[in-house]
């Protein structure tokens, strides 16, 4: 079969492999609708150690062609979503009644991309499938299930994370398209004020859309600062959906005594984290610091897309450019490496007529 990823660091490749074998738990799917994503790009730059002729792609769509003979819920024809974190449910880590997205270890149920190839091939493999996928519905689009395998979740867990509670004052740092899912879902949990950090014109417009009342720019002084100037105490809650390693130190200075930083950004293994033990109250504040990884599981994509099913939410706002066909991915993973000023998220609609609302 054939699939676009990378040949080693930094150079992409168009490669050839042996179409995935399923177990009799598991199931192959053909994809209909895929989406890069910036944890894609900086696995091919290096951000995730020595990969070499791996297939990339981790947010999926797809028809399942195979089928293992005990799985129950699904079979070849069915249209099945495919959380970006697909965990190894006899685990204990996957049974901790915490996060399942560390089954055998830290981040170790994100399975694409780390062990076994992605989704952006003519064939990809799916573990566990009656405990990994959910069923498209038939009110839901394809492009519209796609943004919750991972950007939704994603975003609505910097949102857990944080403890979001009604009328809390939040900060979201970043709004590319996890911290714009990070805005909707703090707007859905009830916060009253919702202060972003962004620049982009078009990332600006999409977050006051989903509940941004307040928007600051780095350009125009530290940020820190300027929340302070607004809030007077400083956030309930922050959460970090981008950034680099000192946003971290930015989030901890800004957040109120008792409050949260919860982070959801992908920092790089070479970065070193450092913060102000005066602004965490010389460890006396209460202030909690928490990261985490997105949650996978069939449970979870429901419950997300019973928010699109009953109008809560529209994910599709945060899509900027799509394309169609399979040889279309090289394109938009090229844009999503570039960071083009108009880019939020990119898809790529394989089989169009799936897009059915």
């Amino acid at each position: 079969m054939r699939g676009f990823g990378m040949k080693e660091v930094g150079k992409t490749a168009w490669l050839e492999k042996e179409k995935p074998v399923a177990g009799p738990l598991d199931a192959i799917l053909r994809p209909i609708a895929v989406a890069p994503c910036s944890s894609d790009t900086h696995i091919l730059h290096g951000g995730g150690g020595r990969r070499e002729n791996l297939i990339l792609g981790h947010e999926a769509v797809g028809e399942i062609v195979e089928a293992g003979d005990l799985v129950k819920d699904f079979k070849p024809g069915d249209i099945a979503i495919v959380p970006a974190t697909t965990p190894n449910w006899l685990a204990p880590g996957s049974q901790s009644g915490k996060c399942n997205a560390h089954d055998e270890g830290a981040r170790k149920s994100f399975k694409f991309l780390s062990v076994k190839d992605g989704v952006f091939a003519e064939y990809f493999h799916v573990n566990q499938a009656d405990a990994n996928l959910a069923h498209l519905p038939d009110d839901v689009s394809a492009e519209a299930a796609l943004m919750v395998v991972d950007m939704m979740s994603t975003g609505f867990h910097g949102v857990e994370l944080a403890g979001v509670e009604f009328g809390d004052t939040v900060v979201v740092i970043g709004i590319g398209p996890v911290g714009l899912m990070s805005v909707a879902g703090a707007r859905l949990k009830g916060a009253g004020r919702i202060i972003v950090v962004g620049t982009r014109p078009n990332c600006v417009r999409i977050a006051r859309e989903y509940g941004a009342t307040d928007v600051i720019s780095y350009k125009e002084g530290d940020i820190v600062s300027q929340v302070m100037k607004m809030t007077g105490r400083g956030s309930d809650r922050t959460i970090i959906a981008g950034g680099n390693k000192d946003t971290f130190a930015q989030a901890v200075a800004m957040t109120r005594e008792t409050g949260v930083i919860a982070n959801v950004n992908f920092f790089d293994a070479r970065d070193n984290l450092t913060m102000s033990s005066l602004e965490w109250g010389l460890g006396m504040a209460n202030k909690d610091i928490r990261g985490g990884f997105c949650p996978g599981g069939r449970l979870r994509m429901e419950k997300l897309l019973k928010l699109i099913q009953y109008g809560r939410i529209d994910p599709t706002l945060i899509i900027s450019h799509r394309f169609n066909g399979f040889d279309k991915i090289e394109d938009a993973f090229n844009l999503m490496d570039r960071k083009e000023p108009d880019l939020i998220k990119p898809v790529v609609l394989i089989d169009p007529p799936y897009d059915r609302r």
